[in-house]
């Protein structure tokens, strides 16, 4: 019995077991078998097979976007028409086969998008190169689902499950659980709210299922069982995820509207380029990124040439993308901009910067 049909029989027990008081246990158990063998799925196998084309694409630009939806959803079109890469867009499924990269410039940022193969149901299992292009999804700052509006709800439930089944979070943060295995002492348990979902004997359970018998565990937050095992996992990614959904023209009014109030959700038409403004946006929004613009002593800004930087970075951090000696040799810097309580503000290493701040350098 492959790896394979394991997962599908305890899912299939999942699915058949009712959820209550008196299955909560048997439940935890299963939930934890689950992740583990799913995490022996994603492994590489040891038996080295043949070399085949390069998949993933070399990290550039300030962040990194990856479009991940279904064959024919308009992703390839959608890569043509952002950035100046041409990717082949045809009206058959899987027109592309591997990973094409191109750049959005955008508020002086350049936003690295990479078009990915079409996901298809079972990809987590390996299917249509499917083991690869979640890999490549993995390492994105923000992934955009590229969903087709005429298709409905379908598309997008079968994603978020590949995606989750693989231990991508999407639109979630970390669970707030600290967890530390120890040499000895048995296991210690306290929570600082009361649980409503997550017993000891269940955690107790869940561990000894994982060969750990000795830890550390202390709630901060009422999480579930899956978040619990999350956090002992420790190898999940948590990241933002913008759900696209193209071919708007082809639907009713009122759909369109139903759609562009869903949370997280943007309605565009590459093929009647729609909407795709706004879309950057959101986009830019979602990256948190920020534009920091520099000044001279006794010259005026230089508007023209931003440092892109994270939301909540400091001066220090602003320091170390100039140069990786300036912090070192920083004396005090002057800002103007929103960050500070007047205009210019003498600060330190640690104040942090807004979007359009313009910022002096004093050096020893």
């Amino acid at each position: 019995m492959g790896i394979t049909d394991k997962i599908a029989e305890i899912e299939r027990e999942i699915a058949r077991t009712q959820k209550n008081k008196a299955t909560e246990y048997h439940l935890g158990l299963l939930k934890a078998k689950l992740a583990k063998y799913r995490a022996q799925l994603l492994e590489p196998s040891k038996s080295a097979g043949a070399k085949g084309e390069g998949f993933d694409v070399m990290k550039s630009g300030d962040a990194r976007v990856a479009l991940i939806g279904f064959p024919s959803v308009g992703k390839s079109t959608f890569l043509s028409l952002m950035t100046s890469t041409a990717s082949e867009a045809a009206s058959y499924e899987f027109t592309t086969l591997t990973c094409i990269p191109g750049v959005i410039e955008y508020k002086g940022a350049n936003i690295q998008l990479l078009d990915l193969p079409g996901i298809i149901e079972g990809a987590a299992q390996g299917k249509g190169r499917g083991r690869q292009v979640i890999a490549v999804a993995r390492t994105a700052d923000v992934v955009i689902m590229m969903l087709d509006a005429t298709k409905g709800e379908v598309q997008r439930e079968l994603l978020e499950k590949e995606l989750e089944s693989v231990g991508i979070r999407l639109n979630r943060s970390k669970p707030n659980i600290y967890f530390k295995p120890k040499k000895g002492g048995g296991l210690s348990y306290n929570s600082t709210v009361p649980l409503t979902q997550c017993s000891e004997k269940l955690v107790q359970l869940i561990l000894h299922e994982y060969k750990i018998f000795n830890a550390e565990v202390l709630f901060r937050e009422d999480s579930t069982p899956d978040e619990f095992i999350d956090v002992i996992v420790g190898n999940r990614v948590y990241m933002p995820c913008l759900y696209v959904y193209n071919k708007v023209d082809q639907i009713s009014i009122e759909e369109v509207n139903r759609l562009a109030h869903r949370e997280n959700s943007v309605v565009i038409s590459c093929g009647m380029k729609l909407n795709l403004d706004y879309l950057l946006e959101t986009l830019w929004e979602y990256l948190s990124l920020i534009c920091i613009y520099t000044k001279k002593r006794g010259e005026r800004p230089d508007f023209n040439d931003a440092i892109i930087m994270r939301r909540a970075s400091s001066v220090e951090h602003v320091c170390h993308r100039i140069h990786r000696t300036l912090a070192s040799q920083f004396k005090y810097a002057l800002v103007w901009g929103t960050s500070t309580k007047y205009s210019p503000q003498r600060v330190g290493l640690t104040h942090i910067m807004e979007h359009e701040d313009v910022i002096q350098i004093v050096k020893k």
